[in-house]
């Protein structure tokens, strides 16, 4: 796994101009001006999520948030509501569970969507880490090790480009870590464009268990 050094841990945790202001003013236009321009697609998606299956129109999970504070993530519904609360990649067969609108929104990624609200309330970035749930001690020790949680986590970020649900749990740690010692603007623009392409081809999905070896 790459190391972190304790040069590159303090420089994320100091966040210099650009970490502190920029960044989450970018955060804070980005994700009001989406959210008002999207309101219709919500609204869209919101029926139809209703329509498929019963159950709230949004999920919401307690996430593992900056400097290791929880907080409640915001997602459209794509599991049934007898679903098991653990993460995805933990499902032996989580096609038994993912609702039929699901599968789209999860394929399009749509259903992160609503996590622009919690950009907007500043418990995370649209560049950052992937917020885990509390069960993941894994990836979350690696992550306070190699100083990942000192930084706001994102919608999307430096894991989801080199690979998403195919990187290993260290794998993931190390581009975390990688990404919360060196935080730039043109990394952040760089990370949206990769992104934006790795969405439209659905690059990186894998449901159910995988071998992180």
């Amino acid at each position: 796994m790459m190391k972190v050094t304790d040069n590159e841990i303090a420089k994320a945790r100091k966040s210099q101009f650009y970490p502190r202001y920029i960044k989450r003013g970018i955060d804070l236009i980005i994700s009001f001006l989406l959210l008002v321009i999207l309101w219709p697609l919500f609204l869209i998606l919101a029926g139809w999520i209703k329509l498929d299956s019963s159950g709230p129109v949004f999920f919401r999970q307690e996430r593992m948030g900056k400097n290791g504070q929880p907080f409640k993530i915001y997602k459209f519904r794509t599991m049934y509501i007898n679903a098991p609360q653990l993460a995805t990649a933990s499902f032996e067969n989580p096609e038994k569970y993912i609702t039929k609108v699901g599968k789209w929104l999860r394929k399009s990624s749509l259903d992160e969507l609503p996590q622009l609200i919690n950009v907007f309330k500043g418990e995370m970035s649209i560049i950052g880490p992937r917020p885990l749930i509390l069960k993941e001690k894994k990836v979350l020790s690696l992550r306070h090790a190699n100083g990942a949680e000192a930084v706001l986590p994102g919608i999307t970020g430096l894991a989801q480009v080199r690979g998403r649900d195919l990187v290993t749990d260290e794998q993931k740690a190390a581009y975390d870590g990688e990404y919360a010692a060196n935080l730039t603007l043109a990394e952040d623009a760089r990370i949206c464009y990769k992104t934006f392409f790795d969405v439209i081809c659905s690059r990186g999905i894998h449901e159910g268990k995988k071998d992180n070896k």
